[in-house]
Parts: structure tokens; sequence; C-alpha cells
């Protein structure tokens, strides 16, 4: 995702968020938490774009601590089958606040293959 000034859009992102998720179809997935690294990239309305700078105030921006926070209380809501289903609904709590209008979300299982770095998906959901 990329920020693009003339839409007044700036990109929010957290990079590498390791959480351990009860995430899989198989038996031993659903028996213990595994590893998950995710990523978020939030197209976030930039009031101050293209050329100007925004107050320095919280309040214009979404808070990377709010988007870590969701995430978690996502995967902590239980067990789920599918990369893609954790990854739509990290995806969807970040479009509830009203200044994100894209929202990007990849969902990596580092340890799912040996010979493999990761395994996953990235799914793109937008505010209608």
């Amino acid at each position: 995702m990329t920020p693009d000034a003339a839409a007044g859009l700036r990109v929010v992102f957290v990079r590498g968020l390791e959480l351990r998720a009860l995430l899989g179809v198989h038996p031993h997935e659903k028996a213990a938490p595994q590893r998950v690294v995710v990523g978020v990239e939030l197209a976030v309305r930039d009031e101050a774009a293209p050329s100007g700078a925004g107050e320095d105030d919280l309040q214009r921006t979404v808070d990377y601590g709010s988007v870590v926070a969701a995430a978690r209380s996502i995967v902590a809501e239980g067990h789920t089958l599918l990369v893609e289903t954790l990854a739509e609904k990290i995806a969807l709590a970040a479009l509830a606040d009203r200044r994100v209008v894209r929202a990007r979300v990849s969902v990596e299982k580092p340890d799912a293959f040996p010979e493999a770095a990761a395994v996953g998906v990235t799914v793109e959901r937008v505010r209608d």
C-alpha cells in the first residue's frame, strides 16, 4: 500500500506482530496455539495532504495501539479454521474507524512447514 497525497491518504502500519493463535484445520492446530505473524496496512484520511502538516495531535490519525489491541482481541476469541477468516476479521475491525478507507491484512504461519519461511494470506477490505 502506498500513501497518496493527491487523494488525501496516508498509510498507517503494524508489521511483524507475533501472536499465539488457535488457527487451522488440522487436529494439532486445534490442540495448541501456534505462532502467527500479522501485518496491517491502513489507508487513512490525511486532512493535511497534499502539501500541509497537520496538528501534532493523536486525534487526527489511527493509534497503532488500537490496531494491535484489536488483533490481539480477535485472536483471543478462540479457534479459527482459516487464516483468511482471521485476516478478514482484523481488516473489518480496522474499518470500524471512520478515518480508515482501506485495510490490508496479512496473516502468516511461520512454523507450518520447516522448508518454508511462512505460509499465509493477505486480504484487502475497503469502506463501502
